[in-house]
């Protein structure tokens, strides 16, 4: 009994129906954010696609919002976005699972404690700060020496400035997917006379494998949304083209462009920036579905 004379355990319960209360109501809040977002870019949209026809829109490979005759064909905008994305994973993946590796398996406690803050500072620098770093140190003292025909703004720098944006992104979720593998496993590894590489390649990388590949798959979905750094290393003429070495556009750009200008907010052009919206909502949507189902194929659970 409590001093006031009500049940030790009715008075729990009540505490606990309302931490439950607001923990639910934290949980819904993200939902009906994500449901209105999804409803104002679908009844935009619908305005757009009144005047655009959807199968032009989904298939058409020239992009032309300012300059007449109008064409909103999306294909170089998602052409320009997932080769940026590519790029970037391919600078990012070896080099954030090397560091999640040496993090986990082979720094000393005090190494990590230095290392993976240094390594975590790199995700806080503002991507605006990286655009200028890209397109005056990487671009002219990088890429120029080596590739005398690369311009000014050229979808390589992009795609390497936000390899490194996304690479902490990797090293620290792989990190903590390797150290969350059980001790057993690796003593048990040892104890079979295998080397420290042969236990972290055959048992330790394996058994994190679902947290590594959504890693991974988390790292592409920010490199798709990336929009300054892109538009500063990148600039923006979105047109279909398979050349690193050449200037394009994403969809992030573009988005980014039109809301910066003077693009009346009743103009069809402003209107396509919802339509855009819309698609590259609909790639994210799609990675984290993506990596959802990896995780529960992949997860390994351990009693």
């Amino acid at each position: 009994m409590t001093t006031d004379g009500r049940p030790l355990v009715l008075r729990r319960s009540a505490t606990e129906r309302v931490i439950e209360l607001l923990l639910a109501s934290a949980a819904g809040a993200g939902i009906v954010t994500t449901a209105g977002i999804v409803l104002v870019l679908l009844l935009q949209a619908v305005q757009f696609f009144a005047f655009v026809n959807p199968i032009d829109f989904l298939t058409g490979t020239v992009w032309s919002a300012s300059i007449l005759p109008f064409r909103f064909g999306v294909i170089p905008l998602v052409a320009g976005t997932l080769g940026v994305a590519l790029i970037a994973l391919v600078v990012a993946v070896p080099l954030g699972l090397l560091a999640a590796v040496y993090l986990g398996e082979y720094a000393s406690n005090r190494t990590r404690t230095i290392v993976k803050p240094v390594l975590e500072t790199l995700a806080g620098i503002p991507t605006i700060v990286l655009g200028f770093f890209a397109l005056n140190f990487i671009t002219p003292e990088l890429l120029k020496p080596i590739l005398p025909e690369i311009g000014t703004f050229n979808m390589l720098s992009a795609g390497l400035v936000v390899g490194l944006l996304v690479t902490p992104l990797i090293a620290s979720l792989s990190e903590d997917a390797l150290r969350a593998v059980p001790r057993g496993l690796r003593e048990g590894a040892f104890a079979m006379a295998a080397t420290r590489f042969e236990v972290t390649r055959k048992v330790i990388f394996p058994a994190a494998l679902s947290g590594i590949m959504s890693s991974i798959i988390l790292a592409m979905s920010r490199a798709v949304g990336e929009t300054m750094a892109v538009v500063l290393a990148m600039g923006f003429n979105p047109r279909l083209t398979l050349d690193p070495l050449e200037q394009g556009g994403t969809m992030a750009g573009f988005i980014a462009q039109i809301t910066s200008g003077d693009t009346p907010q009743d103009s069809l052009q402003f209107k396509s920036l919802f339509a855009v919206g819309l698609v590259l909502f609909a790639i994210t949507l799609g990675l984290n579905l993506i990596s959802n189902r990896i995780v529960a194929r992949f997860r390994n659970r351990y009693s």
